[in-house]
């Protein structure tokens, strides 16, 4: 297994775990009709460029990110009179095969619970439970009881493209817990991040009879299409700036590029990376993937992540979506040293029609019924952070916007949030719940 491709909670998904020190500077790469953002250590975002069409989101950033850490002692979970000390986990079998873990604090339980969705997994590791430990080491059923509530996750029936699969899995898990408590808990919060965050925003959507409301970290919320492409560019892109570098074809990735990634591929990505410093910055300006302006090393960091998932997804996310979800037969890239060349060279390829259909099942639709937190950082590389103002549209189109409530957190690396931030994320969507 290599956890570092299978973003690990409060942690940049990145080969050596490096994350910048608080306080740097991050460019926010946001759709270009926006302008360009640029987030600075005093939590002051600018707009710099002569479109400035995007202000509302603007002034919504910034109010959240002048707010500052949340206050744990502002919340309180509700009926907890006793400290609660956590419980043992009780492992089972879900319908679907999918494997469940239940854990209920030995004392102190307020009667609530808490689903987790956990992040992507390559296809081919086994069937297992993941990201449960936070970068300090904290466990999070144990953190989840220390609070007072229940806490149930699932290893999915699936790894790999899971999202529709997980989501009815954590539909079991939800049915149950109530068999294993032996009472439905008055409240039932789902939380998820990456992948886990998209299954935790459509859970939210479709099956607000199951849940009082959910938060979902660093997810590709705003448009799952979108993501494709984002992942696709990147790679299209890099085949162009450095050729041969990677096996053809971006959508028909070859066993052996997956065989052996980590020991040949991914070096020779950073090697190229390293010594194509101008072709490095194109491939950037041109995906408008996120990088620490502050830590070159990133951008050997962004391509080998991005990269990542076009070598371990592809194969499997056209196995299940019925053909190759990627187009990019109109797209216009920009940003390189020569931009006609390049868009006379690139590689164009059509997406099959039955695999654009089955995305639909994969878009949000923004129709909010209970509360939604989301928590995103601005740097993030792989799931990039104009996700939440696509999500924000789509709510605001739905006009439900009084239920969702977005924390941008000024980093880079994806789903890199510290513990104090994850944690005071859940306690505000529970004061938000627990309050309507």
């Amino acid at each position: 297994m290599e956890p570092s491709r299978q973003c690990p909670i409060g942690q940049a998904d990145s080969p050596d775990r490096r994350s910048p020190a608080p306080g740097a500077n991050f460019e926010v790469n946001l759709p270009t009709s926006w302008g360009r953002v640029v987030a600075y250590g005093n939590n002051n975002p600018l707009l710099e460029g002569p479109n400035q069409a995007m202000w509302t989101w603007l002034r919504l950033l910034r109010a959240l990110l002048l707010s500052g850490p949340i206050a744990l002692a502002t919340f309180a979970t509700p009926a907890q009179s006793a400290a609660a000390v956590p419980g043992p986990c009780v492992e089972g079998v879900l319908p679907s095969g999918a494997l469940s873990l239940i854990c209920i604090p030995s004392e102190g339980w307020n009667g609530d619970l808490v689903v987790y969705a956990h992040g992507y997994v390559a296809y081919n590791e086994p069937i297992d439970f993941y990201h449960l430990t936070l970068p300090d080491g904290t466990s999070v059923p144990d953190i989840v009881q220390a609070l007072g509530f229940a806490f149930a996750n699932t290893s999915c029936r699936t790894n790999g493209l899971a999202v529709l699969q997980c989501a009815d899995d954590i539909r079991e898990l939800v049915a149950a817990f109530a068999t294993v408590s032996g009472t439905p808990p008055p409240h039932t919060y789902i939380t998820g991040v990456s992948e886990g965050g998209l299954i935790t925003a459509l859970l939210v959507e479709q099956s607000p009879g199951l849940f009082s409301g959910g938060l979902a970290a660093c997810g590709p919320i705003g448009s799952f299409r979108k993501h494709v492409k984002y992942i696709g560019d990147f790679r299209v892109l890099f085949d162009y700036f450095f050729p041969s570098v990677l096996p053809p074809s971006p959508i028909s990735i070859p066993q052996d590029a997956i065989d052996r990634w980590e020991d040949t591929y991914e070096p020779a990505v950073e090697s190229a990376i390293a010594a194509g410093h101008g072709a490095s910055l194109q491939l950037i300006n041109t995906s408008k993937a996120a990088v620490d302006p502050n830590d070159p090393t990133t951008v050997t960091t962004t391509a080998v992540n991005v990269l990542w998932y076009n070598i371990f997804g592809t194969h499997d996310a056209t196995e299940k979506l019925g053909g190759n979800p990627y187009d990019n037969t109109s797209r216009l890239y920009m940003g390189s040293a020569n931009d006609l060349k390049l868009n006379l060279s690139v590689q164009r390829f059509a997406a099959d029609p039955e695999a654009l259909a089955s995305l639909v099942a994969y878009e949000t639709t923004g129709k909010l019924t209970i509360p939604l937190v989301t928590l995103h950082t601005t740097g993030d590389e792989q799931v990039p952070f104009w996700h939440e103002a696509l999500y924000l549209a789509k709510v605001r189109s739905s006009k439900t916007g009084s239920l969702l409530t977005q924390i941008p957190v000024a980093r880079y690396g994806h789903c890199n949030f510290t513990t104090q931030e994850i944690v005071g994320a859940f306690l505000r969507l529970v004061a938000q719940v627990t309050r309507r």
